[in-house]
């Protein structure tokens, strides 16, 4: 018994048969196998023996027994059986494709027909729809958590089974804070609110482009209760990470999601698979904050004053949430074949490029994660982002921006020896790397730990390769020219001793033309290049931008606006703009938070209502004083389109050294995503 419930009643829910994949098992020339009726209700379960014999009788089987034969039905119904049985809690949804084990979660709207175009034999092609409803969609943990039985009908049927080892689970049950081990997961349900929430802001594309549901899903109860942990879908198993990590250069020992749940794992359409986590979603095993049932208690600026606030839920999707810690803490305590069991898994999952039998699995992992972490952090500087915590614990596995926050622009104030500025986050990548390989060391033998440690030598390279080709782009540079360094350098340089602002200086070299250049006559429409104007230097450096630009081959300047202004956004989400939005929401009025969405899904392309917020003007006086926006605040609707822009950050009057961010590595041996707001309406219990 769990929580007053029966060990039925917890696996009921996960058990729905999974017939409208059992169609690819038919040729494609004949008609698909009918259902007899709708898929049945959960509540039709009432024990292992209705699964059975719902399973003898859901599908029509006289008519699927025509073409594929009455026998391998019936083996393939008592699979399931078996395979259900001594998984306990599961999730079905991995194993709604017999012959597809890849599938993770799915739309059951899917369904396969005969390309009648097409005349290859055997060739189908999957047509979907958008799901109106979450009635068949379905998420699984099986992925990460099964076992060998979840393969047994693929063995069967096709004699091989894929190698992926399954993450074992913490036997202890109990939702308390303790000290875990030799486990990579706690199973942990959320905690709903108590009091009723409301929807605040959701992204279409993520709906529909990532997670196969059609926007007005977004409206329904069912949604509402997803998002907001009151809710568990067919198939999810939640599911807290246990890591560890380096913070602030200090081994923190055992960290883990404490405040987040990982509700399951969908495949798309386009077969691309996505972890969805709810955040702020209540305790688990590795909670670090206290509970109180009055609201939400919160250090904002890590400060020591902590204040109530109202409580929210963001659901948010990544390939992968597996950070450096998730290897350090294995690592750190000594389990070692885990170590060995994770790494495998992620290689097989996430780098396909990387050959999970070869005896150098690992180094060519870490050299992957190397040039990535340095690629990464290259694309921050880019656009003036300081993460604000980059321990070990918050840089992903997969070179994905993410927990970022208390994020500022230059200084950072996350931390009293500002080891987290913007100038000092390459020093503080290789840093962390340097602890990845620590990890990794007990793994390899002594020729496999030169070689890792030769890869990691190599980062600052990396890293200002990557650098100088994104700053030339940021310039309209085309080709390799001597001095491109230093006539970035020099730029950077002006607009530190005149406080410009990082973005608009740069988004107004794409829109002023040569000959206004020329002139030195800068426009007050262009406000950020006028400030840096005042400076004396600022004609000697524009000399030497006229003439580098001149060098450009077939190059008109036209184009060299329209290239630059692909690069350069107009539009990011700065101090300002986010404390007023969420000084209206307080207030229960959303209209900021949506206008922000919408303007930041197109953060390159002018938008009259933007102009008019003054998303492009200077820093409005009030917020001169503003120190930093944490996205681990009451307020999740952040937004992160990673596919139009690295991130949108609170990029405000730059005042740290920009001489930092070209100078050598001090140390050179040392993060698409869908947020979804959920906001009470009056206070609830939450971490």
């Amino acid at each position: 018994m769990i929580q007053g419930f029966s060990t039925w009643d917890i696996l009921r829910p996960f058990l729905l048969p999974l017939p409208f994949h059992l169609v690819q098992v038919c040729s494609p020339s004949e008609e698909l196998p009918r259902l007899k009726s709708g898929p049945p209700e959960a509540s039709a379960l009432h024990s292992p023996q209705d699964l059975f014999r719902l399973f003898r009788g859901h599908l029509d089987l006289p008519n699927m027994t025509q073409r594929i034969g009455f026998p391998f039905c019936w083996l393939i119904q008592r699979l399931q059986l078996l395979r259900l049985l001594p998984l306990g809690v599961t999730c079905h949804a991995v194993f709604c494709c017999l012959l597809q084990p890849g599938l993770e979660g799915s739309d059951s709207l899917l369904y396969l027909s005969c390309n009648r175009s097409n005349q290859d034999p055997g060739y189908c092609e999957r047509e979907i729809r958008l799901a109106s409803s979450l009635d068949f969609w379905t998420l699984s943990s099986e992925n990460l958590i099964g076992t060998f039985w979840h393969r047994l009908p693929v063995l069967l049927t096709s004699g091989y089974v894929s190698p992926a080892p399954m993450l074992p689970v913490d036997p202890v049950k109990e939702n308390y804070v303790r000290k875990v081990k030799n486990c990579i997961f706690s199973m942990a349900f959320p905690t709903p609110f108590k009091s009723r929430v409301r929807l605040i802001a959701v992204s279409k594309e993520v709906l529909e482009d990532i997670l196969d549901l059609d926007l007005s899903v977004s409206e329904t109860d069912d949604f509402i209760q997803l998002v907001s942990g009151e809710k568990i879908l067919f198939g999810s198993v939640p599911l807290a990470h246990r890591y560890g990590g380096h913070q602030f250069g200090i081994w923190a020992d055992q960290l883990g999601d404490g405040r987040a749940h990982l509700i399951g794992i969908y495949m798309n359409r386009q077969g691309e698979k996505w972890e969805l986590q709810l955040k702020g979603s209540g305790k688990t095993p590795y909670s670090r904050l206290v509970v109180s049932d009055d609201g939400v208690w919160r250090d904002q600026f890590y400060s020591g004053n902590i204040v109530q606030e109202r409580g929210a839920v963001v659901l948010r999707v990544a390939k992968s949430w597996f950070r450096f810690g998730s290897l350090e803490i294995l690592a750190h305590d000594g389990e070692l074949d885990l170590l060995r069991t994770v790494l495998d898994f992620i290689i097989q999952e996430h780098f396909p490029s990387v050959d999970v039998k070869e005896p150098n699995r690992y180094v060519d992992f870490f050299s992957i994660v190397v040039s990535e972490t340095a690629q990464l952090i290259a694309l921050w500087m880019s656009v003036g982002f300081a993460h604000g915590v980059c321990n070990t614990d918050n840089f992903s596995l997969l070179s994905i921006t993410i927990d970022y926050g208390p994020f500022d622009f230059v200084p950072n104030t996350s931390d009293d020896e500002r080891r987290y500025k913007i100038g000092n986050q390459a020093d503080i990548g290789m840093f962390n790397l340097n602890k990845l390989l620590q990890a990794l060391n007990p793994l390899l033998d002594p020729r496999q730990k030169q070689l890792a440690a030769q890869i990691l030598e190599g980062y600052p390279d990396l890293y200002y390769t990557r650098f100088r080709e994104l700053f030339k782009a940021k310039l309209g540079l085309l080709g390799e020219r001597k001095g491109d360094e230093e006539l970035i350098a020099f730029l950077l340089h002006l607009m530190e001793k005149t406080e410009a602002d990082f973005t608009m200086t740069f988004r107004q070299l794409s829109e002023i033309t040569r000959d206004q250049l020329q002139e030195l006559a800068v426009p007050q429409q262009f406000w950020a290049l006028k400030m840096i104007s005042k400076h004396e230097l600022f004609p000697a450096w524009v000399s030497q931008y006229l003439l580098r630009l001149k060098s450009n081959r077939n190059d008109s300047d036209s184009e060299r606006r329209e290239r630059m202004t692909t690069v350069n956004p107009r539009y990011v989400l700065k101090n300002w703009m986010a404390e007023s939005a969420v000084q209206k929401a307080e207030r229960n009025d959303f209209s900021e938070v949506r206008l922000l969405q919408q303007v930041l899904q197109h953060p390159f392309q002018k938008h009259s209502a933007a102009e008019k917020a003054g998303y492009s003007s200077p820093t409005p006086s009030w917020a001169k004083d503003l120190r930093f926006f944490s996205c681990k605040g009451k307020w999740y609707w952040l937004l992160n389109y990673s596919s139009r822009i690295l991130m949108h950050f609170p990029i405000c009057r730059p005042s740290g050294n920009f001489d930092q961010v070209i100078q050598p590595l001090e140390n050179q041996k040392q993060n698409s995503v869908m947020e979804v707001e959920m906001e009470t309406m009056s206070r609830s219990t939450r971490l």
